[in-house]
Order: structure tokens, then sequence, then C-alpha cells
């Protein structure tokens, strides 16, 4: 139901993570997901831990869905000393190409407890459904 559009993507994913780097909007860090497939409907899910709700923008244009988050810095006193900063920070992004198969206008959004999840329904013509036999084609030709 959906394609990886980048090849490099995980390579980026795991070098930020092993060298703690914070996505920027010109380059923004993944975000791990989930994908299935639920009855009528395909299910994603984003983990997206420490985001505020009004942070995330989801787009979807043609076939390609767009989710885009920032996590910003907690606000501190002026006294306050960081002794370990280890949550990261900035800007995270995916992109999914989507079959043609789903019903792109009508994708539900839900947030909570930091996952994202996206349920997009199968499209009533992507569907298997029954074949009714008809009649026979042939005419009888009278002599």
């Amino acid at each position: 139901m959906l394609m990886r559009t980048d090849p490099f993507r995980e390579l980026d994913r795991l070098a930020q993570q092993v060298l703690n780097t914070t996505g920027t909007w010109s380059r923004p860090s993944a975000m791990p997901m989930d994908a299935y497939r639920e009855g009528d409907q395909y299910v994603i899910a984003f983990d997206l831990p420490g985001v505020a709700k009004d942070a995330i923008d989801i787009d979807v244009e043609r076939n390609m869905l767009t989710v885009k988050a920032e996590r910003r810095p907690v606000t501190k006193a002026d006294d306050v000393q960081m002794e370990l900063s280890e949550r990261p920070l900035g800007v995270f992004s995916r992109q999914v190409m989507l079959a043609d198969t789903l019903d792109t206008e009508h994708i539900d959004a839900a947030y909570d407890a930091g996952v994202l999840t996206l349920r997009i329904p199968i499209a009533e013509r992507a569907k298997p459904r029954k074949i009714a036999i008809g009649g026979s084609a042939r005419k009888e030709i009278s002599g």
C-alpha cells in the first residue's frame, strides 16, 4: 500500500541517532512509523513523543503523504542549569507514497500519548467484489 521514496532516509536516521544531531526545516530528522492494514482501512502510526498537537503538520498532495512536526525545547527559568539533555529536539518529517487504492480524501488523524495515527480508508474500487455470471452471450441461429 505504500512505497519508500528515499533509499538514503534510513541511513540518515541511523546517522542522526549515532551522532545525536538535531533536525532543521531544511534537513529534518526521520520519525519512526508503523504501517498496517486493519479491515477496510490502512493505518499509519508515527512516534512523536513530546510534540505538541499544534506543532504537527499533515499534507497530502496527489498520493504523497507528508507529516512534519517540531519538538521545541521546554522553557526553563534563568537559574536552571541543564545537567543532561538526551531528548531530541528540532524538526521531524516523513514522506510516504500512498497507493492509488487508498481514499486520500477521507483520512482520519488522531494524536494520543505521543503517537499520531492516520486511518486511510481503502477505496471502494479496490475492495474485492463478486462478479455475477449472466446468461449465455451466444445467439441461436434459426434456419
